[in-house]
């Protein structure tokens, strides 16, 4: 059942969301639900062939209007056209998915300073432009709006060798719980999804080249044992931006199989120990108990 639909087929009827990043991977996948539930679309990212083909493939599939808008999220005018693009075609927009990013998996000290800023202006810069030019839109249009952006479980424990990322991320988390705040009172919810590992062909490829990716095998590190279905991430971003959650504001949710508790708790990697071993500690410990 994780992998089927979950909203009803006119959840986002008439609605205009904006996905960044929108091109490939967990952006197209959760841009396709949006659009098989009646919404309007429009997608960015740098590569303009890349969009208009993602474009094309997401209009056959659904039925549905996409807008492909090239746009690098770090230059604000970009940005500010993307929104006039988006009006200008559909009239209004009514969501933003903040979804572009970029990472780096390395010892901190081999990065440049370059290398650092980078992520920090694609995944924090970036997110926080797309949330000032729409949400100084809706401001000045009295219009309720519902603001996503996807985050990571390693924002909020942080994370070895992805320094750059946590770094960003947790600054896009604490922008989601700020902007819910202040924000609320013009009726633009801001919420947040961190997603566990949900594998994508081109980003785990970059990542985790060659054989890397089997080695480090992602399913070891999750209680359930599996990775997510890409349509289980587009059903939570679905709802989260539809009308259905209209009193989630501030909230970021895990969507991980439990990965990051398990990683959290001081002797769960125990986990590895066979049952054998286990009762040999409990008559140790008994041993010990009567001595």
């Amino acid at each position: 059942m994780y992998n089927q639909p979950m909203l009803r087929d006119d959840a986002l009827k008439g609605k205009t969301i904006v996905v960044t990043g929108g091109g490939t991977g967990l952006g197209k996948a959760m841009g396709t639900y949006f659009l098989k539930l009646g919404a309007n679309l429009v997608i960015t990212s740098r590569k303009a062939d890349v969009l208009e083909k993602t474009a094309a493939e997401m209009e056959k599939e659904t039925g549905g209007r996409v807008l492909a808008v090239a746009c690098d999220v770090r230059e604000y005018e970009q940005v500010e056209n993307v929104l006039a693009e988006a009006i200008k075609t559909f009239g209004r927009v009514d969501g933003l998915l903040n979804n572009a990013a970029g990472n780096f998996i390395s010892p901190t000290e081999r990065l440049s300073a370059n290398a650092f800023s980078t992520v920090i202006d694609i995944v924090l810069k970036g997110s926080v432009n797309c949330t000032l030019a729409f949400g100084k839109h809706w401001i000045k249009e009295k219009q309720s709006a519902s603001i996503l952006n996807i985050v990571t479980t390693y924002a909020f424990t942080g994370s070895a060798y992805v320094v750059p990322s946590a770094c960003a991320k947790g600054g896009v988390l604490a922008m989601t719980r700020s902007l819910a705040v202040e924000w609320g009172k013009y009726g633009i919810r801001t919420n947040a999804i961190a997603p566990g590992p949900f594998p994508t062909k081109g980003a785990w490829d970059r990542l985790l080249p060659g054989d890397l990716a089997e080695k480090f095998d992602f399913k070891n590190r999750v209680p359930l044992k599996r990775v997510g279905e890409h349509q289980e991430l587009a059903n939570l971003a679905a709802f989260l931006i539809s009308d259905f959650a209209g009193y989630i504001n501030g909230e970021v949710i895990s969507i991980d199989g439990g990965e990051w508790l398990q990683g959290a708790g001081q002797f769960n990697g125990l986990e590895a120990i066979p049952n054998e071993m286990w009762d040999m500690f409990a008559q140790m410990t008994k041993s010990a108990k009567g001595s």
